[in-house]
């Protein structure tokens, strides 16, 4: 079961006990995703990343298979509307300039989100955050830590019930 403690309205913390909790955490987001959104995910391998991202993706739309773009560093999908979501992993990044050869301008005013897994990698190549999501194990389950960094951000983590 999701449980939530809200400490303001920038910052949200839920509780999953198993990854499908986490899948529909990532669900709800994902139900309020507002055009032109970037999501950072942070957390230790194996702390449900992929899983969240996956999830998302999935919410948005996307159908067939969702490949994780951990060789790829970065997948793309068409939406049913025409607009594009970008699922990136950085962790394979040696360099954070090797993010320049991504081609990402080529997304721009096509995109409605673009998600990225260890952006730390990348430091200052990407488009600033409009929420920070956190997942770390916690006992059996996941902590998830969601932080609004842009008004787009706040108005997005304030509509939905996560």
């Amino acid at each position: 079961m999701l449980c939530m403690s809200d400490t303001n309205s920038l910052n949200k913390h839920v509780h999953s006990d198993t990854p499908e909790h986490t899948e529909n955490m990532a669900i709800a987001l994902a139900s309020e995703c507002p055009d032109a959104a970037v999501l950072y995910l942070y957390g230790a391998l194996g702390a449900g990343k992929s899983t969240f991202a996956r999830a998302f993706l999935r919410a948005l739309g996307v159908q067939g298979a969702i490949k994780s773009p951990t060789y790829t560093l970065l997948e793309a999908y068409v939406l049913a509307n025409g607009q594009d979501a970008v699922h990136m992993d950085c962790y394979r990044m040696a360099q954070p300039d090797e993010i320049d050869y991504l081609a990402l301008d080529a997304f721009d005013g096509t995109m409605k989100v673009l998600l990225v897994e260890w952006p730390e990698k990348a430091a200052g190549r990407l488009p600033p955050p409009d929420i920070e999501i956190q997942l770390e194990m916690a006992g059996d389950g996941r902590r998830i830590g969601m932080r609004a960094v842009t008004e787009k951000g706040r108005n997005w983590l304030n509509s939905g019930s996560f």
